[in-house]
């Protein structure tokens, strides 16, 4: 493997690590400067890339493909639970659906969080 790709190799996966370590903390922030950095990583590496890909190369994407998939699911589960707990405070996220008149559907009025 050569140096060049092995260095982008080593950029993605540090992307990687970056983004679990962001999605864990639930720190914003470093999620979306380590996502950007991510796609940086896989633009440069898909452009370097040889044609006909060992191995060696196959090995390494697996590996970093495994990785993304499992931030991939760290993050679902995060979107979930605060889709969970804005249910739970009246709140929803908006709708992405039209009703018949052209509109989104809009939550109106309140809802008690508690009952005395």
């Amino acid at each position: 493997m050569s140096a060049e790709l092995e260095t982008q190799f080593e950029r993605l996966a540090s992307a990687l690590a970056e983004e679990r370590r962001a999605i864990l903390e639930h720190d914003v922030e470093a999620l979306v400067c380590s996502t950007r950095e991510k796609l940086a990583a896989l633009r440069e590496l898909e452009s370097r890339m040889p044609a006909s890909a060992s191995t060696p190369f196959e090995q390494r994407l697996r590996e970093l493909s495994e990785a993304n998939q499992s931030n991939g699911a760290l993050l679902a589960r995060r979107r979930r639970e605060v889709n969970w707990a804005l249910r739970h405070l009246g709140r929803s996220e908006s709708s992405g659906a039209y009703d018949a008149n052209g509109q989104t559907e809009v939550l109106r009025g309140s809802r008690p969080i508690a009952v005395a």
